[in-house]
């Protein structure tokens, strides 16, 4: 991405295969424009422990 950016390149960078949440945010971190993976690893970057028990803690609270 540094490269493309830096000589004004017109282009995109496809990464494809990507079959891990922790791979997708690499993605998206060194910039690339266009990602390909399976359902599981999309939906995987929905899922995180503290959002879990922060919303279990909240319901209980709610529940009160």
């Amino acid at each position: 991405r540094l490269i493309y950016d830096n000589y004004g390149y017109d282009t995109q960078i496809l990464a494809a295969s990507v079959r891990h949440t922790m791979h997708i945010l690499e993605c998206a971190r060194i910039g690339a424009d266009v990602i390909t993976a399976p359902l599981a690893a999309i939906l995987g970057l929905l899922k995180h422990p503290l959002t879990d028990s922060g919303l279990a803690q909240f319901l209980k609270d709610h529940n009160k």
